[in-house]
């Protein structure tokens, strides 16, 4: 069964309508409220036999009397459902037609539950051995209050008595085994000494910087997986190890896969394994090697000489400096195209490019970036150029500037876009350039604007331009004058004030609390506006009851705020409030209870991870249901790590010992 289409075609051979768009139900998730239905302690409300003739009406019918009573149905008929294999991901709100069947549908063994809107009554069936149970259960908010309050009042003794059940019983599978490396790996709480054992039983504890004796245990490790896992994940591996690992490797496209991830990498390699890589029966193993930092000039030169075209190609741009007027005339003249394209790009930075070779060497159109053109080939291009080799030619430095100016009036907005953003122009022909932002574009930084970030008079010039890149660009420097922060902070492009938020020192109090107001953050700067230095931190707690709920977050962060404005802001109506709360230090340990059952997945990850969660809810989920975020959880006793690294090593066979040690 499936969700979209198919699921309102399914429902409808039920006799249901589907209402509304699909969205998060503010409500029990459906996996918690299916456990009221097949709980053994909950008490059956009807039970109807699956020998009995006419079960599938008896079953309707005993069922909506049930829903009806307990108040499953809104003043509209609207509830909720979900059944075993919908793969809905969610509760469906649904109605009932003239005619339905929610029994029949479901097949002979028929299992399903509802719920009111409000989440505060539920009606469920599920099929035992013999019989369809059914069950209704009413007052469901205070039932999980509760049943919150109870796992909150947990004392110490029987904290301790709980993490022993951990331990207890059958042996826990595998893959939980294995997920509780990968969550200890991330978890802040771990001793030192026990991350070095891990490494072998989850790729996660590879991406923290582990001591150099560990490294090159694993670097030498048997398996060729965790050799590749390591130099792929592990920060700071040095020049030596790389040679050595690479070096090692007797299989030669092991070698070259490895070489390959140090190039992409920028990573350097030991001289001396570059020499000998350099010298590598593997063409493909020599031309990554020809990629390496810490290539030494000398073994370049080698290799742009190379019999293979591709180690020639990959060797000639660091060794074309390097090279006399021998070895360039022998790359020019290269027979393969390629190495030849390559050349003649480096060649024609410093020697003007006629049409003659531009035309016979099919040049890509990238190299009119950079080469040096012949008057007649630039101006040729200009006018009939493709759109590409306008493009390219368009950020050509050393284009004249007449060129240039015919160029700012192309037909192509990219080719006159790219016109506007050179550093040649002042600023008065730039505004004469007709350009348009179009937000579905993604623009990058202008490196000639990031290299006067230091200089404040260019800065002040600058955050005037016309062109909004520009002024982004400007509002990327870290630090800049007082009447520019002033200027950019006010720009009317609201990405100038982001960047501004994002990236200077010196952005003001008023306009990064703006920001805020619809940005929470990037992957490159994930705590700004919030994080950031001059962001306010007092008078906060009059946005508590502010109507937007990006600013009731903001209550929390003042330390005037109180664990009991944390308890209220728990239970706001926005997920983004609850989830801010569910991070704060001071919730409750009933308020973790309570959200580990939020309708929201965020919001009880959040839960899982908070050091006050009860330990009887933590075991359940170490035991399976959420284990890699349970085991992240820094609340975890140091002794309870400690054994369940011991379980994990047990039953990888004690690998992690042996190849830590």
């Amino acid at each position: 069964m499936g969700g979209g289409d198919e699921l309102v075609e399914l429902l409808g051979r039920a006799g249901l309508d589907v209402v509304g768009e699909r969205r998060v139900e503010e409500v029990l998730p459906f996996p918690f409220a299916w456990r009221y239905v097949v709980a053994g302690e909950t008490e059956a409300t009807g039970s109807v036999s699956l020998e009995r003739a006419g079960l599938v009406g008896e079953l309707n019918a005993e069922w909506h009397r049930l829903a009806s009573e307990a108040g499953v149905f809104d003043a509209d008929g609207v509830f909720l459902v979900d059944f075993p294999g919908s793969r809905a991901d969610g509760w469906v709100r649904v109605r009932l037609r003239g005619e339905w069947d929610l029994a029949g549908f479901l097949g002979e063994r028929p299992g399903f539950v509802t719920m009111a809107l409000d989440g505060d009554a539920l009606v469920g069936a599920t099929t035992e051995e013999n019989a369809v149970r059914l069950v209704a259960v009413d007052g469901v908010r205070e039932r999980r209050e509760e049943a919150a309050r109870v796992a909150g009042r947990e004392s110490p003794a029987e904290r301790a008595a709980v993490w022993e059940t951990l331990f207890q019983g059958p042996k826990c599978p595998q893959e939980v085994l294995d997920s509780w490396a990968s969550g200890l790996s991330l978890n802040p709480a771990l001793p030192e000494e026990l991350r070095p054992l891990l490494p072998v039983l989850s790729s996660y504890a590879l991406y923290t910087s582990l001591p150099t004796e560990v490294v090159d245990g694993l670097l030498a490790d048997p398996d060729w997986e965790v050799r590749k896992r390591t130099v792929s994940t592990q920060p700071g591996i040095t020049p030596e190890q790389w040679g050595r690992v690479i070096l090692a490797e007797r299989d030669e496209r092991q070698r070259w896969l490895l070489a390959m991830t140090a190039g992409e990498y920028r990573a350097r390699v030991a001289e001396d394994a570059c020499r000998v890589l350099a010298a590598d029966p593997s063409a493909r193993v020599r031309s990554e090697a020809a990629r390496l930092e810490g290539l030494p000039v000398s073994v370049a030169v080698t290799l742009a000489a190379d019999p293979a075209d591709g180690v020639r190609a990959a060797a000639c741009r660091t060794a074309w400096p390097h090279l006399d007027a021998a070895g360039r005339a022998a790359l020019l003249a290269d027979p393969h195209a390629f190495v030849r394209a390559r050349v003649r790009e480096l060649h024609h930075r410093e020697h003007p490019m006629p049409r003659s070779v531009f035309d016979a060497e099919d040049m890509a159109a990238a190299a009119l970036e950079t080469c040096l053109l012949e008057r007649d080939l630039a101006e040729h291009l200009v006018r009939h150029g493709d759109r590409a080799q306008r493009w390219s030619l368009a950020a050509n430095p050393r284009l004249d500037p007449d060129l240039v100016a015919r160029l700012a009036e192309d037909p192509d907005h990219g080719v006159r876009f790219q016109v506007s953003t050179r550093p040649d122009l002042t600023e008065e022909q730039r505004a004469a350039i007709p350009v348009e932002l179009d937000p579905g574009i993604h623009y990058f930084e202008l490196d000639w604007v990031k290299d006067l970030h230091e200089d404040e008079d260019a800065m002040r010039r600058l955050a005037a331009s016309s062109h909004f890149l520009v002024r982004r660009c400007v509002a990327r420097a870290r630090r800049l004058p007082p009447d520019v922060v002033e200027r950019l902070a006010r720009d009317e492009d609201r990405i100038v004030q982001l960047f501004l938020a994002e990236s200077c020192d010196d952005a003001p109090a008023d306009m990064l609390l703006r920001v805020w107001q619809w940005w929470d953050g990037s992957l490159s700067s994930p705590d700004r506006p919030r994080g950031h230095p001059n962001f306010p931190r007092r008078d906060l707690v009059r946005y508590a009851d502010d109507p937007n709920p990006r600013m009731r977050q903001l209550a929390l962060d003042d330390p005037e705020s109180t664990p009991e404005l944390v308890e209220r802001l728990s239970r706001d109506g926005s997920e983004d409030v609850r989830y801010r709360a569910a991070t704060d230090p001071r919730l409750s340990a009933t308020a973790a209870a309570r959200l580990l059952e939020d309708p929201h997945q965020h919001i009880r990850q959040a839960a899982a991870l908070h050091p006050r969660m009860p330990a009887r809810l933590l075991v359940g989920l170490l035991r399976g249901g959420g284990v890699e975020t349970a085991a992240r959880n820094p609340g975890l006793p140091v002794e309870v790590m400690r054994r369940m690294v011991g379980a994990m090593d047990a039953g990888r066979g004690g690998p992690g010992r042996q190849r830590a040690g």
